[in-house]
């Protein structure tokens, strides 16, 4: 019986990478259709070469559907402009589902101060890299290529660009920009997970560019524990009930006003808190 990893999955076919740059194009035995198989599961080949059995997974996604994630390259630039509410609630998701998230500021070509501006913001709540898919800075991002990875974000941030720059081919569509409407054309349709080695897979995803709130999972009283940079700071609030929405008592807020917190990250919070409390009501 062989092991290998789903790569691709178009219809009822799929691509497994059984090891040593061998791949199957097969189909799925009948009973495995109820739960399903996606892109990432580990799965058991039968003699026919058809997927029989799949392995227990660590985390499954239902948009995009990919299992198994290990870490997620949330990428980021200046142009288009920063969707900086999206950053924050993939931040979460990750932390929801055991993933390690990585913040990648791409196209420090074209404006290399706008990148570390954005990086100033996150810097001291996940690990950030600034980079340029035009010269060797983007390699420094295949030696975090470890299990099953994504690369999530904006349209025309330059997800497909890093793949092919890693790869040193042209493998993945890439994406367009618009300037008359200032944001990115979708150009990735099926997930794909691309092999840089044993263990080491990265996949262009559509389906994290804005998030649905729903698929966090949480109320909107939870999410404070999400902010690592309000904890410092919450400790101070008047009552430890604190939800740190404008309160005169609330540390974090003052922590706000005095620039020890990002204003971005805390408008996000306040933003993220209305829509999952509207998500409740209805």
């Amino acid at each position: 019986m062989k092991q290998g990893i789903v790569l691709k999955k178009q219809a009822d076919e799929f691509v497994v990478d059984i090891g040593k740059n061998q791949l199957i194009q097969t189909k799925a035995r009948k009973n495995l259709k109820k739960d399903g198989v996606f892109v990432g599961d580990r799965v058991f080949l039968d003699d026919d070469n058809v997927i029989c059995k799949i392995e227990k997974r660590k985390n499954l996604l239902i948009r995009p559907p990919l299992a198994n994630l290990d870490k997620m390259f949330i990428v980021v630039a200046p142009i288009p402009k920063p969707d900086f509410y999206t950053i924050d609630k993939l931040l979460i998701f990750c932390k929801l589902n055991s993933i390690e998230p990585i913040l990648c500021i791409n196209k420090c070509d074209i404006n290399k101060k706008e990148c570390e501006e954005i990086q100033k913001i996150y810097k001291n709540i996940v690990k950030t890299h600034i980079f340029s898919t035009l010269d060797e800075s983007v390699l420094k991002l295949k030696s975090k290529i470890r299990g099953v990875c994504a690369l999530a974000g904006q349209s025309a941030v330059g997800k497909s660009s890093i793949i092919n720059a890693l790869r040193n081919e042209q493998i993945a569509k890439v994406d367009t920009f618009s300037k008359k409407i200032e944001r990115g054309k979708q150009t990735t349709r099926v997930i794909e997970l691309y092999n840089f080695g044993e263990n080491k897979f990265l996949a262009d995803t559509a389906g994290f560019s804005k998030l649905d709130e729903r698929l966090l999972e949480i109320d909107e009283h939870e999410i404070k524990r999400y902010y690592p940079d309000f904890l410092k700071y919450a400790g101070g609030c008047k009552y430890s009930s604190c939800e740190h929405l404008l309160d005169k008592n609330c540390a974090v807020y003052d922590a706000v006003k005095a620039k020890k917190i990002s204003s971005i990250r805390y408008e996000n919070y306040l933003k993220l808190y209305e829509n999952l409390r509207k998500i409740k009501k209805y």
